[in-house]
């Protein structure tokens, strides 16, 4: 099929996307997985190798922040309340929720450990700095903001691409710079990938991703035909993997084991991270016809409500496993005991968003 066939004038896509939900929904469990592994690893772990590069490195890595921080931008595209001062409110909205992450994922366990006489130093405060750590929430909220700013000034999508380009190079540009001062580094932090730990997900680096879902989606959702559409998926999927690998393995990249190449990942990396968002998205779209009713529903569920379970888990995580250090002491937490606490992680986040939904509805 000629590619100019294959996008009609109306959106044809409309709704929600199986592929989209299931996508969002592998990313969430990557995260949780990827968390109590963080976690984990500060205390009796006896993690192998081979489990914690799949699961830290790779599925924690392209295939969790960046399809999150994607699929955002794809969702303004379907989203009714995408009117620009709609998403700044909301952008607001998200960087207070991620202040209150910062609460759950730092405070609270630094001080639960220290109450224990369990090792607190997992849990950094930063003399109060952290509460403003930049993490996924705290970049989303800044997100929407600047793309509320944007479409206010109607800008094309050519327009909008440059703009994250540049934002990504001068990301790259000023990657690891130490402004002097933790304050300093904390407030530039939340735009470039600073000294200091101050930031995870800065502005200027991940901006880019949002923005290409947001492009992406106003071509997917006019796809008359999905099969063409994703049909280089496994390709470009394993170009990207091959990158990834060599790029980590030669000058650093997303896989490396030093963390900031991936929290600071540079405008290459980002292209075949976008390159790999589309390659998965084709993925899931693959899947749809070997998965049951109920695994469809069971995805559809995580992501619907994958804000509410990145906030659990950051509550449930550190508590969890601060306590299974302090009342089972000799307790290895190798891999089999990980992805126990895992998968009951990702339960009880998701039984704790789906209540907080409940509560809200009765509510209003």
């Amino acid at each position: 099929m000629n590619i100019s066939n294959l996008f009609l004038n109306e959106k044809v896509n409309t709704g929600r996307q199986v592929e989209l939900d299931i996508a969002k929904g592998l990313a969430i469990i990557f995260m949780i997985f990827l968390h109590t592994i963080m976690v984990v690893q500060c205390y009796n772990a006896g993690l192998s190798p081979t489990y914690n590069f799949v699961f830290s490195n790779v599925l924690g890595r392209p295939y969790a922040a960046v399809i999150f921080m994607f699929c955002m931008g794809v969702g303004v595209v379907y989203s009714r309340r995408s009117q620009w001062n709609t998403m700044i409110k909301r952008g607001i909205i998200l960087y207070l929720l991620g202040i209150l992450v910062n609460v759950f994922e730092f405070f609270i366990p630094h001080f639960l450990a220290g109450a224990l006489g369990v090792d607190a130093s997992p849990f950094p405060l930063a003399d109060g700095l952290l509460l403003f750590c930049v993490d996924i929430l705290a970049f989303a909220g800044m997100a929407f903001v600047l793309m509320g700013i944007l479409k206010k000034f109607e800008l094309s999508n050519k327009k909008l691409i440059i703009i994250a380009v540049a934002m990504s190079i001068l990301g790259t540009l000023f990657k690891g710079t130490d402004f002097g001062s933790p304050v300093l580094n904390l407030l530039f932090g939340h735009l470039f990938g600073v000294a200091g730990g101050f930031c995870a997900f800065p502005l200027f680096n991940w901006f880019i991703f949002p923005i290409a879902g947001y492009v992406w989606g106003q071509y997917f959702i006019r796809a008359k035909d999905k099969s063409e559409f994703f049909k280089f998926w496994p390709i470009l999927m394993i170009i990207a993997l091959i990158y990834f690998f060599v790029s980590s393995n030669l000058w650093g990249g997303v896989f490396s084991e030093d963390v900031h190449f991936y929290y600071f990942l540079n405008t290459l990396d980002a292209i075949f991270g976008i390159i790999n968002a589309h390659a998965l998205i084709g993925l899931c779209y693959w899947m749809i016809k070997y998965l049951s009713d109920a695994a469809i529903k069971a995805f559809s569920i995580l992501s619907s409500n994958i804000n509410t379970i990145y906030i659990a888990q950051w509550f449930f995580i550190p508590v969890t496993i601060v306590l299974i250090t302090y009342f089972a002491k000799d307790l290895v937490l190798n891999d089999f005991v990980t992805t126990i606490i895992a998968i009951v992680m990702l339960i009880i986040s998701t039984a704790a968003a789906l209540g907080y939904k409940k509560l809200r509805t009765s509510k209003s």
